[in-house]
């Protein structure tokens, strides 16, 4: 979905495919049939923009063979679909039945990942539509942050320099440009937006920047002004920002608040949660151990990492940080120039949902996932946006 912005530009809008746990380019090509265009005809639209989630293996396909890209390209043309932006966080097994920490590594010391990020960046620029010269990547936050010293440190600052002359080269060869940025996610080396400007100064190029995800942004407890603000005064660009809620528990000292909250801890994702406190964040890696003890102080708010669908907030006594994403797109598209001109709607937990809320057949996945474009769509005219056909 496009937008025509009060200053001129386009934002486009697109939803992640990493909803769907597909591996490999056949699996990607049925996301496309029985997906994609579904909820682009759901919604009435003759073009939806897609978050394509290309896994190792798909990336790795497509790169060694030329004539499955322009495949590719044919198939999107074909059911009305536009890739402007990939989602590179998940490098593979994003679907297995337990993904947990698996989903920090290759971390960005390690080669896999700047060889995993160039290939999608390669790929990507062929994939842009034909009136499109930029696309973005969101990629991780350097590295799970138990195993991030020194000297990885430095190769991952390393590694990220070499991705920037890399994209040089390819606009250089194509004229067309991609930008990657960094997503901070609770747990990480880059937990928080504040904590990106310094790697990110340090690596100095325009090409790389940060991926504002406003679910974490609010299990951070985050405020996306002076957050933003913080950025645009360090010169760090925000390449895309991907459109969530987090989950959100006012009272969790009471018990029905616990019980409501444990319906939410389930064995796939991690659902790290904070509560902010007069000495700072405090934290677990996951809800389970949050609800089940005292791993955390219980006089104020707590905030986990679970993408709830945009459009339905959890029954009280729990909610959404809905508020926080609508703040943050004032911030981002409202003012006279838009800060990111990509915008995509990731909620990857449709399955992961407590089983009473889960989709049981494909068309309520379509359904949802529909709505959320809805309301994304509403909220950005809202701000004073044209929808574009």
């Amino acid at each position: 979905m496009r937008f025509r912005h009060p200053d001129g530009s386009t934002v486009h809008l697109a939803y992640c495919t990493n909803v769907h746990p597909a591996e490999t380019l056949d699996g990607v090509l049925a996301q496309l049939r029985d997906h994609c265009e579904p909820v682009r005809k759901r919604l009435g639209r003759d073009r939806l923009g897609i978050g394509l989630w290309l896994a190792r293996d798909a990336a790795r396909a497509l790169a060694a063979d030329p004539a499955a890209v322009r495949s590719l390209r044919g198939e999107l043309d074909r059911r009305g679909l536009e890739v402007v932006t990939l989602n590179g966080f998940p490098y593979q097994g994003f679907g297995a039945e337990e993904v947990k920490y698996r989903v920090y590594k290759p971390d960005w010391a390690d080669p896999e990942r700047l060889g995993h990020t160039t290939e999608l960046a390669r790929l990507l620029v062929q994939l842009l539509p034909d009136d499109i010269t930029e696309g973005t990547i969101s990629t991780l936050p350097l590295a799970w942050r138990t195993d991030h010293p020194a000297p990885r440190a430095a190769a991952a600052l390393d590694a990220l320099r070499t991705l920037g002359h890399r994209l040089d080269a390819l606009a250089d060869l194509t004229g067309r440009s991609v930008r990657v940025g960094l997503e901070p996610e609770p747990g990480c080396v880059v937990e928080t937006t504040r904590d990106a400007i310094a790697p990110l100064t340090a690596v100095g190029h325009e090409r790389i920047g940060i991926c504002v995800d406003t679910c974490h942004l609010a299990t951070s407890f985050e405020d996306p002004g002076p957050a933003l603000d913080a950025l645009t005064a360090a010169g760090v660009p925000v390449v895309k920002a991907q459109l969530s809620a987090a989950l959100h528990a006012e009272h969790p000292h009471l018990p029905e608040v616990r019980e409501a909250l444990a319906a939410f801890d389930e064995p796939r994702f991690l659902h790290q949660t904070r509560t902010a406190t007069a000495a700072g964040l405090r934290g677990t890696d996951d809800l389970g151990p949050a609800v089940s003890g005292a791993a955390l102080p219980d006089g104020a708010p707590w905030r986990a990492h679970f993408h709830v669908p945009l459009h339905a907030a959890p029954a009280p006594p729990l909610t959404s940080t809905l508020g926080v994403l609508t703040a943050s797109l004032g911030r981002l598209v409202g003012g006279p120039r838009p800060l990111t001109r990509h915008l995509e709607v990731e909620t990857y937990t449709w399955q992961a949902l407590p089983p009473e809320l889960r989709p049981r057949v494909r068309a309520q996945l379509t359904d949802g996932i529909a709505a959320e474009l809805t309301l994304a769509r509403d909220l950005l005219t809202d701000l004073g946006l044209k929808e574009l056909p």
